[in-house]
């Protein structure tokens, strides 16, 4: 069983604690999120650390006091260069994160293809990360400073935040994305298929997409396939290709599909444009399936079939 969406996030907001700065909670949570549709199962280990805290996290390794406290621990490892003040953990300014299993239940720090797959989307939405650094790499670091320096920071110079976040108008918590509940609602009104609007791309929201395929292959192509909302051998048969220039309700399913997983097909209006077509292509390339810009049966099969084995 697949760890839910909504538990990393919920982890994640308890790890990142009360210190965070919200532009960065939130494209934070985004991450979390996009890593999710991509079948990456992710979760923040660390966000606002207090002074002392970093203390503590700097003295491992070293003999080292602050504030007339003793902070070394030579027992454990150097996992630090950042003294008090000097890490943007200390204003709520940077995470760290790591990879779970798909139960949710094992950290795994491998840093592989997902972790840095991971590390890719926290740096389009506008942090750096520490795999980057030449000196002293720290793989599960992301920070987003603003381009201010400790000194500024320490004054209480507030740092002007941008970032890019396609689908985030505004801080978000975990509530879910206002346009997968948007597909959701229309998934209902055209299909009946009463799912929640919550936002979040889970089994129920895919079965709903399948129940909508299957709907307009039987409509448009007289394919006479049971509406069960299940990925079968009949309905992997049955599917059609699409490419540039269709206009049509399956179009449309094709956009919110690729959406889901992350990839932005611009305005969801069921017309093959050029947007889409960019979607769909990189899309293929980061599934590894023929990039011909055109959603066949390995397209629809890699969007919809859950027994695929992604290689990120």
């Amino acid at each position: 069983m697949t760890v839910a969406l909504r538990t990393l996030l919920d982890r994640s907001v308890k790890k990142m604690g009360k210190g965070m700065n919200p532009m960065v909670k939130a494209a934070t949570l985004e991450m979390v999120e996009r890593a999710y549709t991509e079948r990456i199962t992710v979760q923040i280990s660390a966000g606002h650390r207090s002074l002392e805290e970093q203390a503590a996290l700097y003295g491992q390794g070293r003999v080292y006091s602050y504030n007339g406290k003793n902070y070394s621990n030579l027992a454990k490892p150097i996992v630090t260069n950042a003294k008090p003040g000097q890490s943007y953990h200390n204003y709520g300014l940077a995470i760290d994160f790591f990879i779970v299993s798909d139960d949710g239940k094992r950290a795994i720090w491998t840093v592989d293809s997902k972790w840095q797959r991971v590390a890719a989307i926290g740096k389009d939405l506008g942090f750096k990360w520490g795999g980057d650094w030449s000196a002293f790499k720290d793989y599960p670091h992301l920070e987003m400073s603003g381009g201010l320096s400790f000194t500024q920071l320490q004054a209480g110079k507030e740092p002007h935040l941008t970032f890019k976040l396609e689908k985030m108008e505004m801080p978000k918590t975990n509530k879910g994305d206002s346009h997968i509940i948007s597909i959701q609602k229309t998934l209902n009104s055209r299909y009946k298929t009463n799912i929640e609007g919550d936002g979040f791309y889970g089994p129920k929201t895919r079965s709903a997409l399948i129940k909508g395929l299957q709907t307009e292959l039987n409509k448009q192509y007289n394919r006479k396939l049971v509406v069960d909302g299940k990925w079968g051998a009949k309905t992997k048969t049955a599917t059609v290709i699409i490419k540039k220039g269709a206009s049509c309700k399956i179009t449309w399913i094709l956009q919110a599909a690729l959406y889901m997983e992350g990839f932005n097909p611009g305005p969801l209006d069921g017309e093959f444009g050029e947007k889409t077509e960019t979607a769909l292509f990189k899309y293929q390339k980061a599934r590894k399936i023929p990039a011909d810009k055109l959603a066949g049966k390995v397209t629809w099969n890699e969007l919809f079939d859950r027994n695929t084995k992604h290689l990120m």
